[in-house]
Formats: structure tokens, sequence, C-alpha cells
């Protein structure tokens, strides 16, 4: 059997190696964040998921937030970075996120924001992170409109998680949490409503909620 070459003599990237996964996020992820150039009309969300098309998006005024997507190529393969949030928490507490929270006055851009994060929360330096661009905006169920910003983490960078806002960080090969087949849809009652959303398992965590949802949205725009 012959393998299909993307030129002459060729063979093309693994579309989950490091080369592969750049590729695609160069040609397929937004390089401008929603704003005055580029309109917000329709945020992605849980509500999407409503099979019956009862639940709505929350109402205006959004609360904006960002937070990063970090990519990392390891020896053995490129994963995604995931933290736990410190059991301790008002909100959110001991849920799966991504290094993130609400854009504050002096951040310039969603990425100011979720490399301040990302910094705050896991003591990643900015410089260790390459931006390679933006997913479609999330809103919570509670009203943040979330800019998730994807970035390549070097290799060398080691997380040091804030106890006062982060539990631990693990990593999830990426071939494993783009698998499609992985992206489940739960439903819970919430605020006397059924609320649906996506949960990925993977070993003892589960990631769910506005997390799931981007990581979906990641498979979406690169690999679906």
């Amino acid at each position: 059997m012959t393998l299909p070459v993307a030129a002459a003599g060729c063979i093309p990237a693994d579309p989950f190696g490091l080369d592969g996964f750049l590729d695609r996020a160069e040609r397929r992820l937004s390089r401008v964040a929603p704003g005055p150039e580029v309109p917000l009309s329709n945020p992605r969300g849980d509500h999407d998921l409503d099979p019956d098309g009862f639940a709505v998006a929350p109402a205006t005024p959004h609360r904006p937030a960002a937070v990063l997507v970090p990519v990392i190529d390891r020896a053995e393969g490129v994963t995604l970075l995931l933290t736990k949030r410190a059991a301790h928490l008002r909100d959110h507490s001991g849920q799966v996120a991504f290094p993130g929270g609400k854009v504050d006055p002096e951040d310039t851009s969603p990425i100011d924001t979720a490399l301040r994060e990302a910094r705050e929360e896991i003591g990643l330096e900015a410089g260790a992170v390459r931006p390679l661009g933006y997913l479609d905006p999330y809103l919570s169920g509670t009203g943040f409109l979330v800019i998730p910003v994807v970035g390549l983490v070097t290799r060398e960078a080691r997380p040091h998680p804030n106890p006062a806002e982060v539990a631990a960080c693990f990593e999830v090969p990426l071939p494993f949490v783009m698998d499609p087949a992985r992206h489940v849809v739960r439903s819970a009652a919430w605020k006397g409503r059924t609320r649906y959303f996506y949960a990925i398992p993977f070993e003892e965590h589960l990631i769910w909620g506005v997390t799931a949802g981007i990581v979906h949205n990641l498979y979406e725009r690169l690999y679906a």
C-alpha cells in the first residue's frame, strides 16, 4: 500500500506531532481576538448542547475573561497542560481548568490576560510561551465570555502551581484529548433546569464544562 504524500517524495507530517499541530494552528486559528475588528455575534457555549434547543445564552453584559491553552512538545509527544483548581476556592473549586481568569483593566489583549494568569497560577513566564492564535470565544453559564489563547510552551518550562489557586498540574497526550469519541455529553440539574456539557475522563481526572468545551473546539478547529 502506498502512503499519500503532500509533495513529491514527502510523507505528510504526523497531525498530532509538533510539525503537524503547528501547521494546522497556522492555517486554522484566528490571529485577531474578537473586538472592534471582529464583532462577536454568536459565542460558543454549553447552551449549544441542549438537544431540545431550550437553553439560552446568558444575557449581556458578559464578563470578559481569557485562558491559556498550553501545548508542550515533550520527548514522548505533544501534550496539553491543564490544572486542578484548589479545593478552598469559592468558584469552581477542585475542577480541571486552563490557566486563566478575568480581564484586568491593565490588560491590553486576551493574550496579556492569559499570560498574566498563567504566571500567577502556575509560575509560567511569558517568555516561555509562543502565542499561536485564538479559538472561538466560549460563554460560560455564569456569564463569563472566555477567549482561549493557544500557546506553545517551551519544553524546558516547568509549572510551579500557586497553592492559593492551583492544587496540581497535569498533562494529557494530544492524540488522546483530540479523539472526539472521548468527548461525551453529560447532563446535570443546575439552577432548576437541566444543563448539558462536554466531559472528557482522563485517568483520575474529569475534564468537563467550559474547559472540555474549549478542548472540543480545539478539535473542531484543528482536526475535524
